[in-house]
Parts: C-alpha cells; sequence; structure tokens
C-alpha cells in the first residue's frame, strides 16, 4: 500500500505540525506503508519524507522541473521523479497512490487536495481520502464543507468521502475503511436532488 500525502512546503508556526509529521512518518514505515509526495526537501513534506526514509520506508518523490531548485528537490529518497507540470505531477501521484492524505499546508496542499476529492466525487477513482487535523488546523473548513451541504452544494454522501482524524493510527484505520456506498457514482447534484 502507498499513501500520498499533501503537504505544507513549510513547517508552520506551531512545533505540533512538524511532530505531526513524524510521527505519521514513523507509523507508515512501521506499518509498511509506502509514501508518495511532492519530492522536496523543505517544510512538511520533507519532515514527513525524511521519517519514512529514516525508520527504513519507502518514499516516492514526484516533483514538477520547475520546482526542482524552489522546493529543493530531495535526492535521498527510494525514487524521485521529476515531470514536466504541476498537472503531471498531481496525475502520477494519484497513480502511484492507494490513498490521500492531507496534513497542514497552504494553498497548494488544498488544491492538490481538492482535486483528487473531486476526482472521487466523479468516480474517476475509489481511493480513500481524509485530513490529518493537526490542533484543529481543518475545524473551520470542515464547518465550510457541511455548510456546502446545508446550502445544497454537496450532497451529504459525497462530503463522507472525505474523512477527517487527529490522531495518525485512527487516521490510517479510517483510510482502511470502505468508501460509502453510493459515493462515487459519478452522479452531481441536478434540478431538484439535494
Amino acid at each position: 500500500m502507498r499513501v500520498c500525502v499533501f503537504c505544507g512546503s513549510s513547517a508552520g508556526k506551531s512545533p505540533a505540525y512538524r511532530n505531526a509529521a513524524v510521527a505519521l512518518g514513523e507509523l507508515l514505515a512501521r506499518e509498511k506503508i509506502g509514501l508518495v509526495y511532492g519530492g522536496a526537501t523543505v517544510g512538511l513534506m520533507g519532515v514527513v519524507a525524511d521519517t519514512v526514509k529514516k525508520n527504513g520506508g519507502n518514499v516516492i518523490g514526484v516533483i514538477p522541473e520547475s520546482l526542482v531548485a524552489r522546493e529543493i528537490a530531495h535526492r535521498g529518497l527510494s525514487e524521485l521523479r521529476v515531470v514536466q507540470s504541476m498537472h503531471e505531477r498531481k496525475a502520477t501521484m494519484a497513480e502511484l497512490s492507494d490513498a490521500f492524505v492531507a496534513m497542514p499546508g497552504g494553498i497548494g496542499t488544498l488544491e492538490e487536495l481538492f482535486e483528487i476529492w473531486t476526482w472521487s466525487v466523479l468516480g474517476l477513482h475509489q481511493k480513500p481520502c481524509a485530513l490529518f487535523d493537526v490542533e484543529g488546523f481543518y475545524t473551520q473548513l470542515t464547518s465550510f464543507l457541511d455548510f456546502t451541504v446545508e446550502q445544497g452544494f454537496l450532497k451529504p454522501v459525497h462530503r463522507a468521502l472525505l474523512r477527517m482524524e487527529s490522531d495518525p493510527v485512527r487516521l490510517l484505520a479510517a483510510l482502511r475503511e470502505p468508501l460509502p456506498e453510493g459515493a462515487a457514482t459519478g452522479k452531481w447534484i441536478g434540478p431538484g436532488q439535494t
């Protein structure tokens, strides 16, 4: 099994974010779950990759040529794939992974998460997606997502595709659970539907 982790190219202000990246990396290595991530040495990306490698795990990084210098491509991985574009990066990461986790991060992390979750809603894949909610980082986002359900822009079954846990052990357990029944139908909300 391989888990794709989306996370910040910075470490954030709270030490809890770095600690969570270490805890997740150690758990992935211990469980013999491979890591797929954005291929950088910096920020939480570097922390989770270094931790998995340090503990004997397998790490595949995927980075576009344009970011090799900016994000400082990690040369100490099991495998580093340098691709042509951000689109190719995301497609490659999706293809290589069996599940997806978003740790704290910025707009790049959110963009990656929302695209892969959208693909799930559209039925393009049936792989679990989850938020690693470190110190309530995603609480306001999930409140907004619940509001989109209330307002009829997101079906409850599709909202249920995005799980959230604050503990890495429970997070991996959530990724192993079956997807909600009827979630990956590829059907949108249409006239008269909620």
